[in-house]
Protein backbone atom coordinates (compact mmCIF):
# COMPACT_ATOMS: atom_id res chain seq x y z
CA UNK A 1 0.00 0.00 0.00
CA UNK A 2 1.38 3.28 -1.26
CA UNK A 3 1.96 5.80 2.07
CA UNK A 4 0.05 8.98 2.18
CA UNK A 5 1.65 12.14 0.68
CA UNK A 6 2.74 14.82 3.08
CA UNK A 7 3.68 17.40 0.78
CA UNK A 8 3.08 18.88 -2.31
CA UNK A 9 5.64 17.06 -5.06
CA UNK A 10 8.38 19.38 -6.70
CA UNK A 11 10.02 19.75 -10.40
CA UNK A 12 12.80 17.83 -8.32
CA UNK A 13 10.99 15.11 -7.63
CA UNK A 14 9.73 14.88 -11.23
CA UNK A 15 12.77 14.64 -11.75
CA UNK A 16 13.94 12.26 -9.61
CA UNK A 17 11.16 10.27 -10.58
CA UNK A 18 11.50 10.13 -14.12
CA UNK A 19 15.08 9.65 -14.29
CA UNK A 20 16.46 13.22 -15.78
CA UNK A 21 17.20 16.76 -14.53
CA UNK A 22 15.59 19.27 -13.63
CA UNK A 23 16.45 21.48 -15.94
CA UNK A 24 15.61 19.07 -18.34
CA UNK A 25 12.01 18.96 -17.02
CA UNK A 26 11.66 22.72 -16.89
CA UNK A 27 12.49 22.16 -20.88
CA UNK A 28 9.53 20.32 -20.88
CA UNK A 29 6.95 22.08 -19.16
CA UNK A 30 7.80 24.88 -21.34
CA UNK A 31 8.08 23.49 -24.46
CA UNK A 32 7.91 19.27 -24.83
CA UNK A 33 8.58 19.47 -28.51
CA UNK A 34 12.15 19.96 -27.93
CA UNK A 35 12.60 17.04 -25.53
CA UNK A 36 12.86 13.10 -27.37
CA UNK A 37 10.10 11.21 -27.01
CA UNK A 38 11.57 8.96 -24.56
CA UNK A 39 12.47 11.23 -22.12
CA UNK A 40 8.71 13.18 -22.82
CA UNK A 41 7.00 10.07 -22.50
CA UNK A 42 9.15 9.40 -18.66
CA UNK A 43 8.32 12.96 -17.56
CA UNK A 44 4.89 12.66 -18.43
CA UNK A 45 4.91 9.46 -16.72
CA UNK A 46 6.16 11.19 -13.54
CA UNK A 47 3.93 14.43 -13.52
CA UNK A 48 0.89 11.79 -13.71
CA UNK A 49 2.26 9.61 -11.12
CA UNK A 50 3.09 11.83 -8.40
CA UNK A 51 0.23 14.54 -8.95
CA UNK A 52 2.54 17.55 -10.06
CA UNK A 53 0.79 20.66 -10.62
CA UNK A 54 3.87 23.41 -12.35
CA UNK A 55 3.44 26.60 -9.53
CA UNK A 56 1.75 29.32 -11.25
CA UNK A 57 3.97 31.79 -8.78
CA UNK A 58 7.30 30.01 -10.47
CA UNK A 59 5.07 31.24 -13.99
CA UNK A 60 4.05 34.48 -12.86
CA UNK A 61 7.93 35.41 -11.91
CA UNK A 62 9.06 33.99 -15.18
CA UNK A 63 6.47 35.60 -17.74
CA UNK A 64 5.45 38.53 -15.56
CA UNK A 65 1.99 37.33 -16.25
CA UNK A 66 -0.13 35.82 -13.37
CA UNK A 67 -2.01 33.91 -16.02
CA UNK A 68 -5.61 35.12 -14.00
CA UNK A 69 -8.40 37.29 -14.82
CA UNK A 70 -10.44 39.53 -12.16
CA UNK A 71 -14.39 39.60 -12.56
CA UNK A 72 -15.70 41.80 -10.19
CA UNK A 73 -19.63 41.05 -9.57
CA UNK A 74 -22.56 42.97 -7.73
CA UNK A 75 -24.19 40.49 -6.08
CA UNK A 76 -23.57 36.42 -5.81
CA UNK A 77 -27.48 36.31 -4.88
CA UNK A 78 -28.20 37.31 -8.63
CA UNK A 79 -27.29 35.12 -10.76
CA UNK A 80 -27.45 37.11 -14.19
CA UNK A 81 -23.49 36.72 -13.84
CA UNK A 82 -23.03 32.95 -14.46
CA UNK A 83 -23.31 32.95 -18.10
CA UNK A 84 -21.17 36.01 -18.49
CA UNK A 85 -18.54 33.90 -16.30
CA UNK A 86 -19.49 31.13 -18.43
CA UNK A 87 -18.66 32.99 -21.32
CA UNK A 88 -15.45 34.33 -20.31
CA UNK A 89 -14.50 31.05 -19.57
CA UNK A 90 -14.98 29.60 -22.48
CA UNK A 91 -12.70 31.62 -24.34
CA UNK A 92 -9.82 32.06 -21.33
CA UNK A 93 -9.56 28.36 -19.89
CA UNK A 94 -8.06 26.88 -23.30
CA UNK A 95 -4.86 29.69 -23.04
CA UNK A 96 -4.43 28.46 -19.58
CA UNK A 97 -6.28 31.78 -18.19
CA UNK A 98 -7.97 31.42 -14.87
CA UNK A 99 -10.86 33.62 -13.87
CA UNK A 100 -11.24 34.70 -9.84
CA UNK A 101 -14.40 35.99 -8.87
CA UNK A 102 -14.75 38.46 -6.48
CA UNK A 103 -18.38 40.13 -5.34
CA UNK A 104 -18.82 43.58 -4.49
CA UNK A 105 -21.75 43.94 -2.86
CA UNK A 106 -23.71 47.90 -3.06
CA UNK A 107 -21.55 50.22 -1.08
CA UNK A 108 -18.08 52.22 -2.02
CA UNK A 109 -15.61 50.41 0.47
CA UNK A 110 -16.72 46.98 -0.54
CA UNK A 111 -16.37 47.68 -4.19
CA UNK A 112 -13.14 49.09 -3.30
CA UNK A 113 -11.99 46.48 -0.81
CA UNK A 114 -13.04 43.67 -3.66
CA UNK A 115 -11.14 45.65 -6.61
CA UNK A 116 -7.91 46.38 -4.08
CA UNK A 117 -8.26 42.51 -3.49
CA UNK A 118 -8.29 41.34 -7.33
CA UNK A 119 -5.20 43.79 -7.67
CA UNK A 120 -3.79 42.35 -5.32
CA UNK A 121 -3.75 39.43 -6.50
CA UNK A 122 -1.62 40.62 -9.52
CA UNK A 123 -4.34 39.69 -12.10
CA UNK A 124 -3.63 40.18 -15.69
CA UNK A 125 -6.68 42.04 -16.49
CA UNK A 126 -10.22 43.04 -14.90
CA UNK A 127 -13.82 42.86 -15.93
CA UNK A 128 -16.01 45.48 -13.89
CA UNK A 129 -19.62 43.75 -13.84
CA UNK A 130 -20.68 46.25 -11.03
CA UNK A 131 -20.79 49.85 -10.24
CA UNK A 132 -17.57 51.40 -10.57
CA UNK A 133 -16.72 53.19 -7.29
CA UNK A 134 -15.37 56.81 -7.52
CA UNK A 135 -11.34 56.08 -7.04
CA UNK A 136 -12.03 53.38 -9.99
CA UNK A 137 -13.19 55.79 -12.32
CA UNK A 138 -9.91 57.95 -12.43
CA UNK A 139 -8.00 55.34 -14.00
CA UNK A 140 -7.02 51.80 -14.22
CA UNK A 141 -3.51 50.13 -13.45
CA UNK A 142 -4.98 47.12 -15.72
CA UNK A 143 -6.55 46.40 -19.25
CA UNK A 144 -10.11 47.15 -18.31
CA UNK A 145 -13.63 45.67 -19.51
CA UNK A 146 -16.99 47.08 -17.98
CA UNK A 147 -19.71 44.68 -18.70
CA UNK A 148 -23.34 46.24 -19.09
CA UNK A 149 -24.52 49.78 -18.92
CA UNK A 150 -22.83 51.68 -15.27
CA UNK A 151 -23.13 54.63 -13.74
CA UNK A 152 -19.71 55.52 -14.94
CA UNK A 153 -16.81 53.91 -16.84
CA UNK A 154 -13.07 53.98 -15.24
CA UNK A 155 -11.08 56.04 -17.96
CA UNK A 156 -9.60 53.86 -20.70
CA UNK A 157 -11.67 50.82 -20.24
CA UNK A 158 -13.74 49.48 -22.94
CA UNK A 159 -17.14 48.98 -22.55
CA UNK A 160 -19.37 45.83 -23.94
CA UNK A 161 -23.50 45.84 -23.09
CA UNK A 162 -26.37 44.50 -23.43
CA UNK A 163 -28.61 47.40 -25.47
CA UNK A 164 -31.14 47.56 -21.71
CA UNK A 165 -32.57 50.51 -23.59
CA UNK A 166 -33.81 48.09 -26.35
CA UNK A 167 -34.56 45.24 -24.18
CA UNK A 168 -36.92 47.61 -21.93
CA UNK A 169 -38.62 47.84 -24.65
CA UNK A 170 -38.64 45.12 -26.47
CA UNK A 171 -40.32 43.73 -22.92
CA UNK A 172 -43.08 46.72 -22.74
CA UNK A 173 -43.98 45.74 -26.54
CA UNK A 174 -44.54 42.03 -25.77
CA UNK A 175 -46.85 43.54 -23.19
CA UNK A 176 -48.33 45.31 -25.05
CA UNK A 177 -48.52 43.13 -28.26
CA UNK A 178 -50.67 40.82 -25.70
CA UNK A 179 -53.69 43.42 -24.83
CA UNK A 180 -51.87 44.81 -21.53
CA UNK A 181 -52.30 48.25 -20.92
CA UNK A 182 -51.96 48.39 -17.07
CA UNK A 183 -47.99 47.22 -17.18
CA UNK A 184 -46.40 48.52 -14.33
CA UNK A 185 -42.09 48.17 -13.79
CA UNK A 186 -40.33 47.42 -10.96
CA UNK A 187 -36.75 48.97 -11.51
CA UNK A 188 -33.71 49.49 -9.93
CA UNK A 189 -30.92 52.73 -8.82
CA UNK A 190 -28.16 51.15 -11.09
CA UNK A 191 -27.00 51.97 -14.79
CA UNK A 192 -28.35 48.92 -16.43
CA UNK A 193 -31.76 49.66 -14.63
CA UNK A 194 -31.64 53.79 -15.96
CA UNK A 195 -31.48 51.88 -19.58
CA UNK A 196 -33.97 49.56 -18.88
CA UNK A 197 -36.68 51.74 -17.30
CA UNK A 198 -35.64 54.38 -20.28
CA UNK A 199 -36.67 51.53 -22.95
CA UNK A 200 -39.76 50.89 -21.49
CA UNK A 201 -40.84 54.48 -20.66
CA UNK A 202 -40.53 54.97 -24.98
CA UNK A 203 -42.85 52.34 -25.61
CA UNK A 204 -45.07 53.31 -23.37
CA UNK A 205 -45.37 56.51 -23.93
CA UNK A 206 -45.52 55.66 -27.70
CA UNK A 207 -48.28 53.81 -27.33
CA UNK A 208 -50.11 56.59 -25.14
CA UNK A 209 -50.40 54.71 -22.63
CA UNK A 210 -50.19 55.09 -18.62
CA UNK A 211 -46.22 54.80 -17.08
CA UNK A 212 -46.54 53.01 -13.89
CA UNK A 213 -42.77 52.65 -12.44
CA UNK A 214 -41.82 51.56 -8.84
CA UNK A 215 -38.27 52.10 -8.19
CA UNK A 216 -36.14 50.56 -6.06
CA UNK A 217 -32.54 51.32 -4.39
CA UNK A 218 -31.79 47.75 -5.29
CA UNK A 219 -32.94 44.67 -7.55
CA UNK A 220 -32.86 41.87 -5.01
CA UNK A 221 -35.87 39.45 -4.53
CA UNK A 222 -36.92 41.33 -1.49
CA UNK A 223 -36.43 44.87 -3.73
CA UNK A 224 -39.08 43.49 -6.19
CA UNK A 225 -41.47 42.03 -3.59
CA UNK A 226 -41.37 45.55 -1.82
CA UNK A 227 -41.76 47.27 -5.26
CA UNK A 228 -44.91 44.97 -6.39
CA UNK A 229 -46.50 45.82 -3.49
CA UNK A 230 -45.99 49.69 -3.59
CA UNK A 231 -47.07 49.35 -7.51
CA UNK A 232 -50.58 47.34 -6.34
CA UNK A 233 -51.19 49.70 -3.58
CA UNK A 234 -51.08 52.48 -6.40
CA UNK A 235 -52.59 50.46 -9.20
CA UNK A 236 -54.31 47.76 -7.83
CA UNK A 237 -55.84 47.23 -11.53
CA UNK A 238 -52.03 46.27 -13.15
CA UNK A 239 -52.43 43.39 -15.46
CA UNK A 240 -48.21 42.91 -16.12
CA UNK A 241 -45.14 43.83 -14.60
CA UNK A 242 -41.92 43.98 -15.98
CA UNK A 243 -39.09 43.36 -13.42
CA UNK A 244 -35.55 44.93 -14.19
CA UNK A 245 -33.99 41.32 -13.87
CA UNK A 246 -35.21 37.98 -12.88
CA UNK A 247 -34.84 37.81 -9.43
CA UNK A 248 -37.48 40.85 -9.11
CA UNK A 249 -39.44 38.96 -10.79
CA UNK A 250 -39.37 36.09 -8.30
CA UNK A 251 -40.40 39.15 -5.59
CA UNK A 252 -43.07 39.72 -7.91
CA UNK A 253 -44.40 36.08 -7.74
CA UNK A 254 -44.21 36.37 -3.76
CA UNK A 255 -46.21 39.38 -3.45
CA UNK A 256 -48.38 38.36 -6.03
CA UNK A 257 -49.20 35.12 -4.62
CA UNK A 258 -49.69 36.74 -0.87
CA UNK A 259 -52.63 38.86 -2.50
CA UNK A 260 -53.81 35.59 -4.07
CA UNK A 261 -52.97 36.59 -7.74
CA UNK A 262 -51.82 34.13 -9.79
CA UNK A 263 -49.73 34.41 -12.96
CA UNK A 264 -50.06 34.59 -15.60
CA UNK A 265 -54.03 34.42 -15.20
CA UNK A 266 -54.34 37.50 -13.27
CA UNK A 267 -51.21 39.24 -13.50
CA UNK A 268 -48.35 38.40 -16.58
CA UNK A 269 -44.92 38.85 -15.40
CA UNK A 270 -41.47 39.13 -17.23
CA UNK A 271 -37.95 39.16 -16.15
CA UNK A 272 -34.73 40.00 -17.36
CA UNK A 273 -31.30 38.19 -18.06
CA UNK A 274 -32.69 35.12 -19.15
CA UNK A 275 -30.71 33.66 -15.42
CA UNK A 276 -31.08 30.26 -14.38
CA UNK A 277 -33.79 31.51 -12.54
CA UNK A 278 -35.87 31.94 -15.47
CA UNK A 279 -34.83 28.89 -17.27
CA UNK A 280 -35.73 26.68 -13.95
CA UNK A 281 -38.88 24.55 -15.12
CA UNK A 282 -40.57 25.43 -11.56
CA UNK A 283 -41.01 29.52 -12.65
CA UNK A 284 -40.54 29.41 -16.62
CA UNK A 285 -40.24 32.73 -16.12
CA UNK A 286 -40.12 34.69 -19.75
CA UNK A 287 -37.50 37.06 -19.84
CA UNK A 288 -35.38 39.17 -21.80
CA UNK A 289 -32.14 37.56 -22.96
CA UNK A 290 -29.64 39.87 -22.48
CA UNK A 291 -27.17 37.06 -23.68
CA UNK A 292 -24.18 37.72 -20.73
CA UNK A 293 -22.30 34.83 -22.56
CA UNK A 294 -22.15 37.12 -25.66
CA UNK A 295 -20.68 39.97 -23.56
CA UNK A 296 -18.53 37.73 -21.72
CA UNK A 297 -16.85 35.76 -24.81
CA UNK A 298 -16.57 39.32 -26.31
CA UNK A 299 -14.96 40.68 -23.23
CA UNK A 300 -12.55 38.06 -22.79
CA UNK A 301 -11.33 38.28 -26.46
CA UNK A 302 -11.08 42.13 -25.96
CA UNK A 303 -8.96 41.88 -22.54
CA UNK A 304 -6.79 39.15 -24.72
CA UNK A 305 -6.67 42.10 -27.64
CA UNK A 306 -5.88 45.03 -25.02
CA UNK A 307 -3.43 42.43 -23.42
CA UNK A 308 -1.18 42.40 -26.75
CA UNK A 309 -1.74 45.72 -27.86
CA UNK A 310 -2.06 48.08 -24.54
CA UNK A 311 -1.92 50.93 -27.10
CA UNK A 312 -5.54 50.15 -28.24
CA UNK A 313 -8.12 52.45 -27.63
CA UNK A 314 -10.83 51.76 -26.22
CA UNK A 315 -14.09 50.80 -27.62
CA UNK A 316 -17.86 50.82 -26.63
CA UNK A 317 -20.44 47.56 -28.09
CA UNK A 318 -23.60 46.27 -27.89
CA UNK A 319 -24.97 42.99 -27.92
CA UNK A 320 -28.69 42.71 -29.24
CA UNK A 321 -31.16 41.12 -26.86
CA UNK A 322 -33.76 38.30 -27.47
CA UNK A 323 -37.45 38.09 -26.45
CA UNK A 324 -37.54 34.25 -24.77
CA UNK A 325 -40.87 33.40 -24.63
CA UNK A 326 -42.18 30.87 -21.46
CA UNK A 327 -45.03 30.63 -19.47
CA UNK A 328 -45.79 33.96 -17.40
CA UNK A 329 -47.17 36.25 -20.25
CA UNK A 330 -50.08 35.85 -21.63
CA UNK A 331 -52.91 37.89 -23.23
CA UNK A 332 -54.78 40.28 -20.78
CA UNK A 333 -58.01 38.94 -19.24
CA UNK A 334 -60.99 40.78 -17.87
CA UNK A 335 -61.24 40.61 -14.03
Amino acid sequence: MNSPQTRRPTLYDVATEAGVSPSLVSLFLKDPERVSAKRRDAVHAAINHLGYRPSRAATTLASNRTKSIGLLIDDYRNLWFVDLLRGMESVLSDLGYQVTVADSRPGENRIKEATDGLLAMHVDALVIAAEPSDSMLARTWVPTVVAGWRKGVPSGADLITNDDDGGGAMAAEHLLGLGHTRIGHLSGSDGASDHRRAGYRRAMETAGVEVLIAESSGTSEEDGYASTCRLLDRHPDTTAIFAANDTMALGAFAALKARGLSVPHDVSVIGYDNSPLAKSRFLDLTSIDNRSDVVGTSAARRLLDRLEGPELKPEQTLIEPTLVLRGTTSPVRTR
